[in-house]
């Protein structure tokens, strides 16, 4: 894999200012986040690369699920 020296971060910046490296990742299509020097993690703009190719209904069913695991047990009593 090749890495454009921009979309370089490191964690300590990704964790004080998220938005910034979300911008690299929107303008460059990805951000590289380093962690002791190394790259560590992948921040992707899914929409503005292919490693993604989902269609919306896929993309809303991705979501829904993460929503339903999370908030499980709140549904759960919703439910009762």
């Amino acid at each position: 894999m090749m890495i454009n020296t921009n979309n370089i971060v490191s964690i300590t910046e990704a964790n004080q200012n998220f938005s910034r490296v979300a911008r690299i990742a929107e303008a460059n299509g990805q951000a590289v986040i380093f962690r002791n020097n190394r790259p560590k993690y992948l921040l992707i703009d899914m929409e503005s690369t292919s490693h993604f190719e989902m269609t919306d209904d896929e993309k809303i069913d991705v979501i829904a699920r993460r929503v339903l695991e999370r908030y499980r047990p709140a549904f759960e009593e919703l439910a009762k």
